[in-house]
C-alpha cells in the first residue's frame, strides 16, 4: 500500500519545526512532508523503526488528516461552497419548492437552505475529538487492517467505530444552531405560507435530523477523498519496511 505520507506523519512532525518557515495556505501539511522525506538522506531499518513507531505515525497521521478535513468542512462556508457536500432541501419540499415559486416567494427556501449548510458547518468541530479517540483505541489489528485494507480502509473504520457518538454529539449542536440561525423560525414561515394554499398536499420535514446526517455524509465523502489521494502516490523510501512490518 501506498502510505509513505501518512505512516511517516509522525517523523514529519517532528521534523517540520526544523525545516524550514511555516507552511504556506498554499502548500498543505503533505506536500511540506513530502519536501521533508524527499531532503532525509538516512533510510531506517526495521530495528531503528519498529512496530510501535510505525503504528504511532499512523495514528498521528490520521490525526492531521482528520483535523484538516474538520477544519476545511467546519468553518462558515465549508459546506455550503463545497459541491460535494453542499447541503440541499429535503426532497420532501420539493412540493412546497413548487407551490412557492409560483406565489414569486422561492427565496424564503433559498434561505432555509443556507441556514441547513450553517448547521453543518457549526456541528462539525465536534468531530475532531471523537475522531482522535477512535484514533487513540485503534488497536495494531485495525492498523494492519487499514494498511492492508482498500482505499477508503481509514473512511470505513470511522464510519464504523464513530457514527453513533457523532450522530449524538452534533445532534444537539444542530438543533441549537438550526434555532440561533432561525432556520426553525424560517420553515415554520414557509409552512405557513405553503398551508395557505388550498388543496395542497401536507409535507413533513425533520430538519434536525435531516442535517445532521448529511453533515456526516458530508464528513466522510471528503475524509475518503483525502485518504484516496493520499493513498494514490508510490511509497517510494519506505515500501519494503512497511511490507515487512505489516506482512505484505
Amino acid at each position: 500500500m501506498n502510505w509513505r505520507k501518512w505512516i511517516s506523519a509522525g517523523v514529519i512532525s517532528a521534523v517540520l519545526a526544523l525545516s524550514g518557515p511555516p507552511v504556506t495556505p498554499a502548500q498543505s501539511w503533505l506536500e511540506k512532508g513530502r519536501d521533508v522525506l524527499q531532503n532525509l538522506t538516512t533510510e531506517p531499518t526495521s530495528q531503528e523503526l519498529g512496530t510501535e513507531t510505525i503504528v504511532s505515525g499512523l495514528k498521528e497521521a490520521l490525526q492531521v488528516g482528520t483535523a484538516n478535513v474538520v477544519q476545511q468542512l467546519g468553518q462558515s462556508g465549508g459546506f455550503y461552497d463545497h459541491p460535494d457536500v453542499h447541503i440541499p432541501l429535503p426532497k420532501s419540499l420539493d412540493k412546497v419548492q413548487a407551490v412557492l415559486e409560483k406565489l414569486g416567494a422561492s427565496s424564503m427556501l433559498d434561505d432555509l437552505e443556507l441556514r441547513l449548510n450553517r448547521a453543518a458547518e457549526q456541528a462539525t468541530p465536534k468531530a475532531k475529538a471523537i475522531f482522535w479517540q477512535a484514533i487513540g483505541d485503534m488497536t495494531l489489528a485495525d492498523a494492519r487492517s487499514i494498511y492492508n485494507g482498500p482505499d477508503d480502509a481509514a473512511t470505513r473504520y470511522f464510519q464504523e467505530t464513530t457514527t453513533p457518538e457523532l450522530a449524538t454529539e452534533m445532534r444537539p449542536v444542530v438543533r441549537n444552531t438550526l434555532n440561533q440561525v432561525g432556520a426553525v423560525q424560517s420553515y415554520d414561515r414557509i409552512m405557513n405560507r405553503y398551508t395557505s394554499v388550498p388543496f395542497v398536499p401536507d409535507v413533513k420535514a425533520n430538519l434536525e435530523t435531516y442535517t445532521v446526517d448529511k453533515t456526516l455524509e458530508g464528513i466522510f465523502t471528503i475524509l475518503a477523498r483525502e485518504e484516496a489521494a493520499i493513498r494514490s502516490e508510490p511509497a517510494k523510501r519506505s515500501t519494503e519496511l512497511l511490507r515487512k512490518v505489516f506482512g505484505k
